[in-house]
């Protein structure tokens, strides 16, 4: 139905209907700041916020589109981007979740909110255990795609882990490399060691500890086997093939005694339910002078469901433990926690990096997949950053012992370290990290 316009001119506009005026009252209890405006799948336009940047229009195109994200928005905002039903006229997709997100820490969830997080919990625990068949299929999901697409958006040594930001105008390639270097003077490596990198990626990092840090062994776990080709072709290309290992292996059938134990990037897929076999397989295969330093997503707040679309489309099965559940499964293990280091917002600023390189290359994306993917991809890296920058996701770095006098007795070794390891770097010639795709 048409109605008069407001300033009574014979110009007419929609009637905002029942669904309309819910979305509008709905919308407006969560964006206080900046500007949205919003087209409903009937044409009625209303606007929310208090008129301050960022400013942002979208559009719904149909009004099942408008039902779903007042029902469940954690799932469904992300699928109708993905699908077009909802899109971004003004802004980006980024802009919008700002608006979202900035004002709502500290908010108290509405009911169907509570619901639905009820819901996602039993679901969480009725979910089959994370055996090492379904943690490689679920690695795969992800970790398997076209070593393209990581070229594209990742740094040249392909970290694919929170850097760490020295100075706030680090490149993401100085940024990664401070990270390697941060961990290694962490794990204080001495010649002779035996190091195990539990979840090692495109084998960077186990290439660092070996021809930097100066492991005398370093053997690289991983349930990717595109990650695995990729680690063991630059061994060799390295000459390192003798010295640094990959395999094709889950951490519960690894043995052997470590004087090192590293893990990056991967404790976020154990799954719960796997935390006390997890620490246990740590603690055996950890020497009795050992360090391990565990690098990982969580949450600084209380524990909490997965998102459910990061579930779903990017990667199943993960979970981003609260910081009393990592020490919990830890004290239940017998290992010492020796330092905790909260990483607040380094990944934010690592994710902005990644989706300004993906968004630079994105044709190139759309070649290798398709536009739903590139959407689908655009908008998990700016939901990511989001909730780094917005709420209560962090990356703890934990490190582990068997005893409390392994590790020096006040913080002051990790500069130290640091800086042995920036005159080691300047010893290596430079040389290209991953091949060119």
């Amino acid at each position: 139905m048409w109605t008069p316009s407001s300033d009574g001119s014979s110009e007419t506009r929609p009637r905002e209907g029942f669904s309309d005026r819910l979305l509008k009252l709905v919308v407006g209890q969560v964006v206080k700041r900046g500007t949205l405006a919003v087209t409903t799948a009937s044409g009625a336009r209303f606007t929310v916020g208090d008129g301050t940047l960022p400013k942002v229009a979208i559009r719904f195109a149909d009004q099942g589109a408008q039902i779903a994200l007042m029902l469940d928005p954690d799932l469904r905002l992300g699928e109708l981007f993905m699908d077009e039903r909802l899109t971004v006229e003004e802004g980006s997709i980024y802009d919008l979740l700002q608006l979202a997100l900035q004002d709502t820490r500290g908010a108290r969830p509405t009911l169907p909110a509570k619901t639905l997080v009820r819901l996602r919990r039993l679901a969480r625990r009725l979910a089959p255990a994370n055996t090492a068949r379904r943690a490689k299929r679920n690695v795969a999901h992800h970790y398997d795609l076209d070593g393209r697409l990581y070229a594209l958006f990742l740094d040249r040594d392909r970290q694919y882990s929170c850097a760490y930001f020295e100075r706030p105008d680090a490149t993401l390639e100085e940024a990664q490399l401070a990270k390697k270097r941060h961990i290694a003077a962490k794990l204080l490596i001495k010649p002779g060691h035996q190091v195990l990198d539990i979840g090692s990626g495109w084998g960077g990092l186990g290439l660092y500890l070996a021809e930097v840090a100066g492991a005398a062994r370093v053997k690289g776990i991983t349930l990717s086997e595109e990650q695995l080709t990729e680690s063991r072709r630059r061994a060799a290309e390295r000459g390192l093939q003798g010295q640094v290992t990959f395999e094709l292996e889950d951490y519960r059938a690894t043995r052997g005694t470590f004087d090192r134990i590293v893990s990056v990037g991967m404790f976020e897929h154990v799954g719960r339910d796997s935390y006390d076999s997890y620490f246990a397989a740590c603690r055996d295969l950890l020497a009795d002078d050992g360090v391990m330093l565990l690098h990982t997503i969580g949450r600084a707040g209380p524990p909490w469901p997965t998102n459910p679309w990061i579930k779903r489309y990017i990667f199943p099965g993960g979970y981003l433990p609260a910081l009393s559940e990592l020490t919990t499964a830890i004290e239940r293990s017998g290992l010492f926690v020796t330092d905790v280091e909260v990483l607040r917002l380094h990944y934010a600023e690592t994710l902005r990096a990644w989706r300004s390189r993906f968004l630079a290359h994105r044709e190139e994306a759309a070649k290798l997949y398709d536009e739903r993917f590139c959407r689908m991809w655009e908008f998990y890296l700016a939901a990511s950053e989001a909730t780094f920058r917005f709420e209560d996701t962090v990356v703890f770095q934990v490190q582990l012992a068997k005893r409390n006098d392994v590790v020096p007795l006040t913080r002051d070794y990790i500069g130290a370290e640091e800086q042995r390891l920036r005159e080691a770097e300047a010893r290596i010639p430079t040389r290209p990290a991953i091949a060119a795709e």
